[in-house]
């Protein structure tokens, strides 16, 4: 793998890590602001958002900029955001502060991909993109864990700080290793990017993304409340049910680019599936110990195995069906990850809130897995008829 792509790697990690370490932090947060605790879900919301709705428009915004100043101010930005909620006394500024962390966030998810995609020969751009998104996972395995046990001992607030630290790190990183004059496409038209959404084939593959990877938000986003509350742990040891989490997810995903590198649909029809039914079988084995650290070990592996395939598929589709706007699409597939985990977060909420409780996350969770196998089915049909389903936009 090319040396850049390791500065890309680096930068993912610490965006996953402020992405992700408020999983761990929710019952701390929640009672340091005195908040309930589906209150407190909708900052995985508000963030997932932000990167929903700022990761297209600035991506369209900024076509015209080379990649290596674009991808340092965002950086930038990045360590911005997670200042202000270092320094947040109350909800509403926490909540501020990662907003500005997410605009940063789906950009740089948005043009990272492409850029990875084009470093590496043909046959190998999904491993290329998987090393990306490595960057995400090691942050699970590693810098939530450290996070969460910083906020647990430290306070959340030192948490962010931490993470502003390896924003400096990352921002450092691509200033030394990433190449001055990375390729780029060129910007697409305003029409090229309204007909983006204006390809059923392309909404179709949107909403894989954010049913598949949205529904097993619906549960990771309570999970320490789920391990302390239902499994029975102490919240010490979350910490470390966390790094066997994100060391399943690393494998998942390596695997997963793996598999989709030759059939992206047929890895994925075989990925949503088993999420699907390890969902369900969680929601039985949670209460107990064992079983229900081998379900999360299944579930990690799950979670992240699907990224790279779906990431892959929209950009082929793109260049398929929109080739003007390839860079368009492959940020509104970023949105959709992130409209996935806004949604997951926030049904998840409103399952803990209800008479369900949260004992039933996991079973909603499998619901909308099993939409998006659904529409991966139709697609892979869809792609043996040849039918482009192209709207007269």
């Amino acid at each position: 793998m090319p040396l850049a792509l390791f500065a890309l790697t680096i930068a993912a990690y610490a965006i996953g890590t402020t992405e992700f370490v408020i999983v761990g932090l929710l019952p701390t947060v929640a009672s340091d602001l005195q908040i309930t605790l589906p209150l407190a879900g909708l900052i995985v919301s508000i963030y997932a958002l932000g990167v929903t709705f700022g990761a297209p428009v600035i991506t369209a915004l900024t076509g015209r900029l080379g990649r290596k100043p674009l991808l340092l101010a965002l950086m930038a930005l990045f360590i911005a955001g997670n200042m202000v909620a270092a320094m947040s006394p109350s909800y509403g500024l926490l909540l501020a502060g990662r907003v500005l962390s997410a605009f940063a966030h789906g950009v740089f998810f948005s043009v990272g991909a492409t850029i990875a995609a084009g470093l590496v020969p043909e046959n190998r751009r999904a491993s290329a993109i998987a090393m990306m998104f490595m960057g995400l996972t090691v942050a699970i395995v590693t810098g939530v864990p450290l996070g969460t046990y910083i906020g647990q001992t430290f306070g959340w607030r030192s948490t962010f700080l931490a993470v502003s630290g390896l924003g400096l790190v990352a921002f450092v990183g691509i200033a030394a290793l990433l190449p001055a004059n990375l390729p780029k496409a060129a910007p697409a038209s305003l029409m090229d990017q309204v007909r983006v959404l204006g390809s059923g084939r392309l909404l179709l593959v949107f909403a894989m993304t954010a049913l598949g990877y949205g529904g097993t938000f619906v549960t990771f986003t309570f999970l320490a409340s789920i391990l302390e509350d239902i499994t029975g742990f102490a919240a010490s040891s979350v910490s470390l049910v966390l790094v066997l989490y994100g060391l399943a997810i690393a494998a998942g995903n390596i695997a997963g680019g793996r598999i989709a590198d030759r059939d992206p649909v047929k890895a994925l029809t075989w990925l949503f599936t088993l999420q699907a039914a390890v969902l369900v079988i969680f929601t039985f084995t949670a209460p107990f110990t064992i079983p229900a650290l081998i379900t999360l070990t299944a579930l990690g592996f799950l979670s992240f195995a699907n990224v790279p395939g779906l990431q892959l598929y929209v950009v082929d589709m793109a260049k398929r069906f929109r080739p003007g706007a390839v860079d368009v699409a492959s940020a509104l597939n970023i949105a959709a990850f992130n409209l996935g985990i806004a949604a997951g977060a926030w049904i998840g909420g409103l399952v803990v809130a209800s008479p369900l409780g949260l004992g039933a996350t996991p079973m909603v969770g499998a619901l909308m897995v099993t939409g998006a196998l659904g529409l991966t089915i139709v697609s892979g049909l869809l792609d043996r008829r040849g039918d482009t389903l192209v709207t007269a936009v």
